[in-house]
């Protein structure tokens, strides 16, 4: 059997990639600058609205990075950050020289708690008798988080938010696109998100200033003078102009992905929604509106005749069906094991019972019902 991948790129029909791809080539325009930088940005700012400005770059990593720049984020600085999540949200913070302090998650949309928030912003205080520099919620798997909740805590004590949407590229919150909420927001365009620029990412930036300077970052720190004039370490981060021409073309099917993701989510809720011990990830209320950039199950072996979901991936794997698990939290990773964290248990337990199922542009109504079948056996058996 051909093996159903977990999430794979896909290009449009109309090609339209190629024809920007093409125009690159035809004008020698394949530094990394250009009219298809220009012109990708350009797309990210409409779609974003709210006066937002994006800088496109070379991957989400290096717009939260920037991001922490921007904020002067440094030594013995702390940054609150979500512990579900992927280590790529926390590692830019150990760049800077400061800390992570983990937060735990809240069960409903697995993202940050805002309560637990609270508690690690006094904590901070008390420890370091400084208020954190930026509070980083993740938006897991294409799910907003709580962010009325979390926003109502930030500003109390004034501490500027850094959005982590790399997973939420077109979700939304209360009917406004994720990762426009805070001072900045992050969006991530790997090989396997919800549009590919093969590798790549943008910060949305609150104001014309904060694109400015994280353009001036992003390549190298040069100063406007004829010779090379370095005042400000910089960075090369930006994003190419052929990559940003797989973009502009991605941007067109952008509707098509969405759609395609919310169904395949809908397929898998109705299909296990009367099976005992497993549970489909889906919207907490009205006010969410998830991408589900990858659907996500939570599997209880004491309700399925003792399968669990390490059980299930081997033996989806086995059918040639590739699944994943959950993000191990960043509190429970050895590379953070001195980092301080505030925790209820929650993402611990998430990561003990859930997977990830196909969910990319490339999974079809017939793979879906071959991943449902799939499961269903396995759990008959």
């Amino acid at each position: 059997m051909d093996k159903i991948w977990l999430c794979l790129a896909h290009m449009s029909e109309s090609g339209e990639e190629m024809k920007y791809i093409r125009e690159a080539f035809d004008t020698n325009w394949v530094v990394p600058l250009g009219p298809n930088v220009n012109g990708f940005e350009a797309d990210l700012e409409a779609m974003c609205g709210h006066d937002k400005k994006v800088v496109a770059l070379s991957s989400g990593t290096a717009a939260i990075h920037l991001a922490l720049v921007l904020l002067g984020v440094g030594r013995d600085d702390e940054v609150i950050c979500q512990s579900m999540t992927f280590s790529a949200s926390a590692n830019p913070i150990v760049y800077q020289g400061a800390t992570p302090v983990f937060v735990d998650s809240e069960p409903n949309s697995w993202n940050m708690d805002p309560n637990l928030l609270e508690d690690a912003i006094r904590q901070s205080l008390t420890r370091t008798g400084r208020k954190p520099k930026a509070i980083i919620p993740v938006y897991l798997y294409g799910m907003p988080a709580y962010i009325d909740d979390i926003f109502d805590v930030a500003n109390r004590y004034d501490i500027p938010v850094i959005e982590d949407a790399a997973e939420g590229f077109g979700s939304q919150w209360k009917g406004r696109e994720v990762g426009t909420f805070g001072m900045f927001g992050i969006m991530s365009f790997n090989g396997n998100k919800m549009i590919t620029t093969s590798g790549g990412g943008a910060l949305i930036c609150s104001t014309e200033e904060q694109k400015r300077r994280a353009m001036f970052f992003a390549t190298q720190a040069r100063e406007p003078m004829p010779y090379y004039l370095h005042r400000e370490i910089g960075y090369n981060y930006r994003m190419s102009n052929i990559c940003a021409g797989i973009g502009r073309g991605q941007m067109t099917i952008l509707p098509d992905h969405l759609a395609h993701h919310r169904a395949l989510c809908a397929r898998y809720a109705e299909a296990f929604e009367n099976v005992d011990g497993i549970t489909v990830h889906t919207n907490p209320d009205e006010r969410f509106n998830s991408n589900y950039w990858l659907s996500t199950i939570l599997v209880d072996p004491a309700r399925t005749g003792g399968v669990d979901y390490e059980a299930l991936r081997i033996a989806l794997d086995a059918a040639a069906i590739e699944s994943r698990p959950l993000w191990k939290p960043m509190h429970t990773q050895p590379v953070f094991s001195g980092a301080p964290a505030v925790v209820n248990g929650v993402s611990e337990n998430l990561f003990a019972k859930g997977l990830c199922l196909p969910s990319g542009p490339m999974v079809s109504d017939a793979d879906a019902d071959r991943v449902i079948d799939t499961i269903l056996n396995i759990i008959k058996r």
